[in-house]
């Protein structure tokens, strides 16, 4: 992630406002690595202190810059991704059959994975991109990705605006603890899939019958 310092972010917050915060959410559900989430935190924290912001349309606007982010990533990882997964896939370890296996996942679990997923800084980035590019409906993922960022907008925005000065402090750690936990789920479902892969593999192509090709985007 590129390093912003707490008084760095504060300055940003304290001279460009909203702008600051939804830039940096923007780019980072698009993938880029810079501290969104602690932005929120902190201009969330500064609006309960100098109540120079409104703490209302701070949420607002941060859930819209959120979402924004995750169509453009989506979109990107819909035209892009899935022909970089079908052409080279296979430098991955990807074969025509994982990749449909894919799909399959993201048809049945995606709407959980990109709802969770905004919550868990090392997935947050990269999980549009991948709903997009495993070919997962966009009305599906327009929804998930909607109530995501709402819900975790207003938790990191009310909770810190409520709590005042100190919760900009707690920003690093909760990172961590939840950067942590994320490692182990995703540990855990590589477990899973690499012991489950023939039997998923087998309900992915019934299905998906046919050869692998793109979904309809709706």
């Amino acid at each position: 992630m590129l390093i912003f310092s707490h008084h760095e972010i504060t300055g940003l917050v304290a001279a460009y406002g909203y702008g600051t915060v939804m830039g940096l959410n923007t780019l980072e559900s698009m993938g880029v690595p810079v501290p969104g989430e602690t932005a929120l935190i902190v201009a969330a924290a500064y609006a309960g202190t100098s109540h120079e912001l409104n703490i209302w349309v701070l949420v607002a606007a941060t859930a819209a810059a959120a979402i924004v982010g995750d169509v453009i990533s989506y979109l990107m990882g819909r035209w892009l991704g899935f022909w970089l997964l079908h052409r080279h896939g296979r430098w991955l370890g990807l074969s025509p059959a994982r990749t449909k296996l894919g799909q399959y996942l993201f048809l049945r679990y995606g709407t959980r994975v990109v709802f969770f997923g905004r919550f868990l800084s090392i997935l947050r980035g990269p999980i549009a991109f991948l709903s997009g590019a495993n070919q997962m409906p966009f009305s599906r993922f327009f929804l998930a990705a909607g109530s995501g960022s709402t819900v975790w907008a207003i938790l990191f925005g009310f909770g810190p605006y409520l709590l005042g000065k100190g919760a900009s402090h707690l920003a690093k750690p909760a990172g961590i603890t939840l950067t942590v936990l994320a490692i182990l789920l995703l540990i855990a479902a590589v477990v899973f899939l690499h012991r489950n892969e023939a039997r998923l593999v087998a309900e992915a192509e019934r299905a998906l019958p046919g050869p692998l090709g793109p979904l309809p985007l709706s």
